[in-house]
């Protein structure tokens, strides 16, 4: 079955921008319609159905009993279906684009590459098989290991990067034997239930579903006693709760959460090609990325002339930079402001940016540089999520290895040496589940990510990520 296509002109582009829950393979409506915020010029956009307690238990009726039947699908079977919603993603690129760019903010070519990623997402797991392995064997008993679907997966996804990382969630149990429900983040809803929908044509019912609605269906996702596993993406706070709820019925999780990163430049580093690299780090989408740079520390003899530099590169994303976004929302953007009060508040020294343009429409914060603020200050403790950047400094590698390792920086970090021996030695003792040497901090799809400490429970991505999607049962096989 060929990809179903919408056309971003003509007599069908209505159809773009109308809006359904998908349950059982087939499009619903609500009663309960909200609207979301172009956070470019602030006007609303399209109704989005709200799902209902109802709309819920059908989703998961209807997922329980696709996964009899889907749980023992050959490996031919999911790589044909991972193509075929790469196809999918590719055949509608433009129209998913377009709607991507409108509810997060980002530059049409930004949303594009979106979409380009999350279909190569599906191209990459169409290769990776778990395969049966032997355990253990002696002339008693050989043991089997094999890899077994979990059933039902929630996948509650965030509103910065949503179709990147809801197509994480959506393949990787999809390529298991599992079958997925997503929930989109209120403030995203739109191009996920978009190719939900249009991915109905080459799936059968009840494998990959969507359910749009707030923090109060998320809740009901977490205590549902028929959903066996969650994968969620957010804050602490929440990814906590999660957790909470989701032992009452001993559910699997898998959690990414706060990523307060630390990128460290040593003093061998060539400034003139790590300031770009470290600049692309804390501002890219505005600052909004799980492992963006959230805290740079340069070392002393390098730190005039890092901020001279630093400061010129910062003016280059602005609104005309395609790689710069507003906030994607009014209340990241309020609580970015907040960040930015706090460090006038304190007379933190602002060496760049720090002021919001009152008449100028969208949640535009400009590139904000902060030099040398204290290490207890709220900007180094917390998790900003915005274009806001403290620069601190440092002279002894314990020290600052002390400092970076936060109990909420344990997702990524960042290093700039031109001495790979001395990346290696650093790299270990920085307690983060990724670290990326003389570049800025990107997950790559061949490789394991997950958070330590308060930054994740299990990880995705790579091929050990599909291991957080199955159970594992053993084959005693006596002679």
């Amino acid at each position: 079955m060929s990809p179903a296509a919408l056309s971003n002109g003509g007599s069908n582009s209505h159809a773009e921008h109308v809006f359904y829950n998908i349950i059982d393979g087939k499009p619903r409506g609500s009663d309960t319609n909200e609207q979301v915020v172009d956070p470019r010029t602030e006007e609303l956009l399209w109704d989005v159905p709200m799902a209902s307690a109802q709309d819920l238990d059908d989703a998961v009726d209807a997922a329980n009993r696709a996964f009899k039947t889907w749980r023992d699908s050959t490996q031919a079977d999911r790589q044909k279906v991972l193509q075929d919603l790469a196809d999918c993603l590719r055949a509608n690129k433009d129209v998913l684009a377009h709607i991507h760019a409108k509810e997060t903010g980002k530059s049409i070519i930004m949303a594009s590459s979106d979409v380009e990623v999350a279909a190569l997402h599906f191209e990459y797991y169409k290769k990776i098989t778990l395969e049966d392995d032997v355990q253990y064997e002696d002339d008693s008993v050989k043991i089997i290991g094999t890899y077994v679907p979990i059933g039902v997966l929630a996948a509650i996804s965030p509103w910065n990067f949503p179709l990147i990382l809801s197509s994480v969630k959506i393949v990787s149990a999809l390529a298991t034997g599992n079958c997925v429900l997503i929930k989109p983040s209120p403030f995203t809803p739109y191009a996920i239930l978009k190719f939900c929908e249009l991915a109905q044509a080459v799936l059968p019912p009840g494998i990959f579903q969507a359910l749009s609605g707030g923090a109060d269906l998320g809740e009901k996702m977490t205590l549902h006693p028929g959903i066996h596993h969650i994968s969620f993406t957010g804050t602490v706070a929440v990814g906590q709760r999660i957790l909470q709820n989701c032992a009452k019925t001993m559910k699997k999780v898998v959690l990414e959460l706060a990523g307060n990163n630390a990128a460290i430049v040593c003093a061998d580093a060539d400034l003139e090609k790590v300031v770009p690299s470290v600049a692309l780090g804390c501002f890219f989408h505005g600052g909004q990325v799980c492992v963006a740079s959230k805290r740079v520390y340069v070392h002393e003899s390098l730190y005039d002339r890092f901020m001279e530099l630093f400061v010129e590169e910062a003016k280059k994303f602005s609104p005309a930079n395609i790689l710069f976004s507003p906030l994607s929302n009014r209340a990241n953007y309020e609580r970015a402001k907040s960040f930015v009060a706090d460090c006038k508040k304190n007379n933190l020294d602002i060496v760049a940016g720090g002021d919001v343009d009152a008449d100028e429409k969208g949640f535009w914060l400009p590139p904000t540089i902060v030099a040398k603020p204290p290490e207890d200050s709220l900007l180094v403790q917390e998790e900003q999520f915005a274009p806001i950047t403290p620069v601190l400094t440092w002279s002894d590698e314990d020290d600052v290895v002390a400092r970076a390792n936060l109990d909420n920086a344990g997702l990524g970090a960042s290093l700039y040496t031109s001495d790979l021996d001395e990346a290696r030695r650093i790299a270990k003792r920085l307690e983060s589940g990724s670290v990326w040497i003389n570049r800025f901090e990107r997950p790559h799809f061949g490789a394991y990510f997950a958070g330590w400490k308060l930054s994740g429970f299990g990880g995705e991505l790579g091929k050990h990520g599909l291991y957080n999607y199955c159970q594992v049962q053993c084959l005693h096989f006596h002679k």
